[in-house]
């Protein structure tokens, strides 16, 4: 299963169900379920389905923060040369996270051994 590296707040935010697109500044073909790592931690949160990438405009993006919660400021720069919303839809919220080893260099994902999701009850 792939591992999706998310800072505090926003996993706090998806987990909770207010946020469905992260934005990242590349595109993702990966789909399904994903796992959702608090960045810093080692520690998977949850997990959620990653069904749809798509590709913004700047002006899409501003109109777009009931979706990821970024608010938008005056004269609020791209936060990427390419944005894109990667959607997120099915957050499932662990009762007590999950450690697992992150690999030196890991930025965005990291694939977790599966014997690690189906031993703590995860896999569905």
């Amino acid at each position: 299963m792939k591992g999706l590296l998310i800072k505090s707040p926003w996993i706090d935010h998806i987990l909770q169900g207010n946020k469905t697109w992260e934005i990242r500044g590349s595109n993702t073909n990966i789909r399904g379920k994903i796992a959702l790592i608090k960045s810093g931690t080692g520690k998977v949160f949850g997990t959620a389905d990653l069904i749809g990438c798509k590709k913004l405009s700047f002006e899409e993006y501003k109109k777009s923060e009931a979706f990821h919660l970024v608010p938008m400021v005056k004269d609020q720069t791209k936060p990427y040369k390419n944005i894109h919303a990667w959607v997120l839809d099915n957050p499932c919220i662990f009762k007590e996270p999950i450690r697992y080893h992150h690999p030196q260099g890991a930025v965005i994902w990291v694939n977790l051994p599966e014997e690690l999701m189906i031993r703590d009850g995860i896999d569905e």
